[in-house]
């Protein structure tokens, strides 16, 4: 038998391939390694792909160009539970670059890292999983995926991780769902409110902090606050409050209390319970400026609620709130004049906020911060509203000043609401006439000009409440208001255009800045409103009504009436019915053009010669001719010149009187003087009615009278059918001829129709005090109307009877009064 041999081990297969260690020192390596088949090879790759990227964002961005993004996307669904983790946790650190943000929501990696939020899954796939989600979570697309593919619900069970990273990326990633309001009733019904309470306990800082941001967000909804107030959260927020321990939490406990706080129910259980008391005297002792800030929303918040604010003004709330405007950081004095705001609905806090703090308020107007200015002055607005004390503390606390200031301000809503507190302060005399003496007329045309349609209304009203005074609307209309004010007649809004045709119906009250208003085309534009149904309103009517009351030859012209109120004084004239949309001409313009065949304009001037100038008087003989045709003026007073001087003194001194002459008469053509030539007769004809018409003892017998003295100055009675041989056409002409001009004064007007003696009537009648109208009819038709009082019947005595209307005759039997709509007074107005 031989000797026995040691049995060698099988060799191994021949296709085995022995394992080979491989050290890389790329990335690109690496990321290669991604696609290899073997679970151990990916896990490695995946653990050394975390280690790179979290070096830093660039190196995400370089994995990101690798093209690794795609690879561990398919990646995270492996089989392997290790391959998947390593792979998620590269996902979630990579997840913070915006460009791989931007890769992992185009490839919708929402729904796969949802699936991997179920309990049997690993912690640490839950902790970088919600980490991806919550980065994933700040764009709003992917907080409507997260939300339709029902991850609300896994992350909210998750809350109750023993993981605190866990706990943490998902209350991270809740926060930012819930800013969308599908989210956050969701989120009720899933019953959020435990676990958030729950993590209020946490030790950690940051979990704390994120939980209550986001009860700040879900208790604006008010079933949440109820399901907040049924599961102690009160209590858990007033705890925070008190901890001093837990000071970086008071600014987000407030703010979620500032939520609550609107509720009646849970303000009334904060009261019971001395929660309100405690929490006013925190804010009261803080010197924080966030706390202080976030405590005044909150009453604020509360404040707008009635009852609310009778619990809030029970707890003295007024003190707290005035402490806070005197504090050093401008965001709590707006947070506190805002709380303040809304305090003044209740009427004890009104009362209480006017004896304490308007001075601080009329102190913050001039404050360099625009913001505070603004709060500052909207209060003052709610606090003078409808408060006459309130008006008058503002005032002693000598707010006037920087009231009239802010009208200067950077900020619209501080303009306008400096207009309306002005204006409140109006409704006392004494304190309009003050603001008025500080020159606020001068001030008003630069809100005037504004283009924000709230300070064009609330400028627009001052106008009208200030330019009741003929001294206000002369500061006014030198300052350059009356432009501005005009063009807002054009606003598309209807406050603005009310406001403003409210404003030129005041200002009209005087004939200056009538005559301004018109010459700016206020009236152009008030009648194009006035056509409008759905532009005109009650003040642009009365605004057109009222400058052509102080424009009555022009509301003559246009409306053919003058009522016994529209008194015709020197510088009236008639020049006929215009068409709409014709240009009215003034006098002066009439009165320069060449002689037509038109109607002839009839003025009144019976201004005596005393009133005018001395160099005037002298040319008495041919004073109209010369007035109302410039040139003919020029050289008649050239010639008179001449013949007083020329043979009394030396040549030379001719010579420098013709210089001087020459240079006058450069000096008048360039600025030719026009003046209305005074209606000498008229006078006359006034001071006779004076003296013989206005001792009548009755009203009747003095229009009697007159319309007996009219005829007989204008012609003298015509019969009716002998009307058409009166010849007073061929009469006016001869007239214009004389004066080589078309404009006529009444008083040379001695065979007059009906519009001639109606409008002397009306002329004369004015003066004397008697009341009459005057109506323009068709065809050279106009007469008077007359109110007179009937005796009363006989045998029955102390009867007041109602006046009634008449209708003057002037022209067939001069002095009969025809009662209004009878067939005579038809006959009378009509061919």
């Amino acid at each position: 038998m031989g000797k026995k041999v040691k049995k060698e081990g099988e060799p191994p297969p021949k296709d085995a391939f022995d394992p080979l260690l491989i050290e890389s020192k790329t990335a690109a390596t690496v990321v290669l390694m991604l696609s290899s088949p073997e679970e151990e090879v990916l896990a490695k790759a995946c653990d050394a792909l975390y280690k790179f990227a979290s070096k830093g964002d660039e190196n995400k961005a370089t994995l990101l160009g690798l093209g690794a993004v795609e690879q561990l996307y398919k990646l995270i669904s492996h089989e392997d539970p290790t391959v998947r983790r390593n792979a998620i946790m590269v996902l979630g650190i990579m997840a913070s670059n915006y460009d791989v943000k931007k890769l992992l929501r185009e490839l919708d990696v929402t729904n796969s890292l949802i699936s991997h939020l179920v309990p049997e899954e690993d912690v640490v796939i839950h902790e970088f999983a919600t980490l991806c989600l919550a980065y994933l979570a700040v764009e709003y697309t992917t907080k409507v995926q997260i939300f339709e593919q029902g991850g609300l619900e896994p992350l909210i069970r998750l809350l109750g991780s023993p993981d605190p990273d866990v706990q943490k990326n998902s209350v991270e990633c809740i926060y930012l769902l819930v800013q969308d309001f599908q989210s956050r009733a969701a989120v009720r019904e899933l019953n959020i409110i435990p676990p958030l309470l729950e993590l209020l306990k946490s030790e950690y800082p940051v979990i704390q902090l994120l939980a209550l941001k986001t009860l700040e967000v879900i208790s604006k909804d008010g079933e949440t606050r109820i399901m907040l107030g049924e599961n102690k959260g009160l209590d858990c927020l007033l705890t925070i409050l008190e901890n001093d321990e837990f000071s970086d939490l008071h600014v987000e406990a407030l703010a979620v209390l500032g939520n609550c706080l609107e509720d009646v129910h849970t303000l009334q259980l904060i009261q019971q319970s001395g929660g309100l008391k405690k929490l006013l005297s925190f804010v009261g002792e803080s010197t924080v400026p966030d706390i202080q800030k976030n405590a005044a929303k909150a009453i604020t918040k509360a404040a707008y609620d009635l009852e609310n604010r009778n619990i809030l003004n029970e707890e003295e709330v007024e003190k707290c709130l005035i402490n806070l405007l005197e504090t050093d950081n401008d965001g709590v004095k707006v947070a506190a004049s805002q709380a303040i705001s809304a305090m003044c609905a209740n009427l004890a806090s009104k009362r209480a906020f006017g004896l304490q703090g308007i001075p601080q308020l009329v102190q913050l107007l001039s404050s360099d911060n625009e913001e505070v200015k603004e709060a500052a002055v909207t209060v003052l607005v709610n606090l003078t509203a409808a408060s006459p004390s309130n008006a008058s503390a503002v005032a002693e606390a000598e707010g006037i000043e920087p009231l009239l200031n802010t009208l200067y301000a950077q900020r619209d809503g501080a303009i306008a609401n400096a207009a309306t507190v002005l204006t409140n302060l109006a409704m006392q005399e004494p304190l309009r006439v003050n603001i008025q003496n500080h020159g606020i007329m001068s001030v008003l045309p630069e809100p005037l000009r504004s283009t924000n349609s709230q300070v064009q209304s609330k400028a627009a009203f001052a106008v009208a409440v200030f330019g009741c005074d003929a001294d206000a609307r002369t500061e006014l209309r030198n300052a350059g208001g009356l432009g501005p004010l005009v063009r807002l007649l054009h606003s598309k809004n209807e406050e603005v255009r009310r406001n403003a045709c409210w404003a030129v119906m005041i200002c009209a009250s005087d004939e200056l800045t009538a005559v301004e208003l018109c010459r700016l085309g206020a009236l152009d534009i008030l009648e194009e409103i006035n056509l409008s149904i759905s532009r005109k309103n009650n003040f642009s009517e009365a605004a057109l009504e009222k400058l052509l009351d102080n424009n009555l030859s022009q509301k003559y012209s246009q409306m053919g009436y003058l009522s016994s109120n529209n008194i015709i004084t020197d510088g009236f004239y008639d020049c006929g019915q215009i068409k709409p949309g014709m240009k009215f001409s003034s006098l002066e313009e009439l009165s320069m053009q060449a002689l037509t065949d038109r109607r002839a304009i009839i003025f009144i001037n019976a201004k005596p010669q005393e009133d005018l100038p001395g160099e005037e008087k002298a040319h008495d003989s041919s004073h109209e001719q010369t007035i109302l045709s410039p040139s003919i003026s020029r050289k008649s007073s050239r010639e008179k010149t001449r013949k007083g001087k020329g043979k009394k003194e030396d040549e030379k001194s001719k010579e420098v009187i013709q210089i001087l002459s020459a240079v006058q008469d450069e000096i008048n053509l360039q600025n030719p003087q026009w003046l209305l030539p005074p209606d000498l007769i008229l006078l006359d004809y006034i001071n006779d009615a004076s003296k013989t018409i206005f001792p009548l003892t009755t009203t009747r017998e003095q229009v009697v009278a007159l319309a007996q003295f009219v005829a007989d100055k204008m012609g003298g009675p015509i019969e009716r059918d002998k009307l058409h041989d009166f010849s007073w056409e061929l009469h006016i002409s001869e007239i214009e001829f004389e004066l080589k001009c078309n404009v006529v004064p009444i008083g040379k007007v001695k065979k007059g129709t009906f519009y001639h003696r109606a409008l002397l009537f009306k002329a004369i009648a004015d003066r004397i005090g008697i009341g009459c109208s005057l109506v323009r009819g068709k065809y050279n038709r106009a007469w008077n109307e007359v109110k007179l009082v009937d005796d009363s019947p006989q045998g029955i005595t102390g009867l007041l009877l109602p006046p009634r209307e008449y209708i003057v005759d002037l022209m067939f039997e001069p002095g009969r009064l025809i009662k209004e709509g009878s067939v005579e007074a038809d006959q009378y107005k009509h061919i």
